[in-house]
């Protein structure tokens, strides 16, 4: 389960790469990195309570770092495509105010 969970946000993650700026690119890459090392450590422990501990701090890290790259390029806020929610439409142009 974990590691698709992982396989799925790396393919958004790539998905969701072209909009953002190099700056945020490379602290989600930072992020990413980290937590892939502390998944690497989760994987070597015995399992049990720690070992889920250390992969839900992996996670975490994961998570911190998409929320700094996201606020690095849209001051927080959450794309549509984000969300899963439909991007909101510009009303029709009033015809009174030609």
């Amino acid at each position: 389960m974990r590691k698709m969970f992982i396989t799925l946000a790396a393919t958004s993650a790539l998905a969701l790469g072209a909009c953002q700026s190099p700056q945020a690119d490379k602290v989600e890459d930072q992020a990413e990195a980290q937590a892939d090392a502390i998944d690497d450590q989760a994987d070597a422990m015995p399992e049990g309570p720690a070992q889920e501990a250390m992969e839900n701090k992996a996670d975490a890290v994961e998570a911190a770092g998409e929320e700094k790259a996201n606020a690095m390029d849209d001051n927080g806020e959450i794309a549509p495509s984000e969300t899963g929610a439909a991007a909101p439409t510009t009303p029709p142009a009033d015809p009174a105010k030609k």
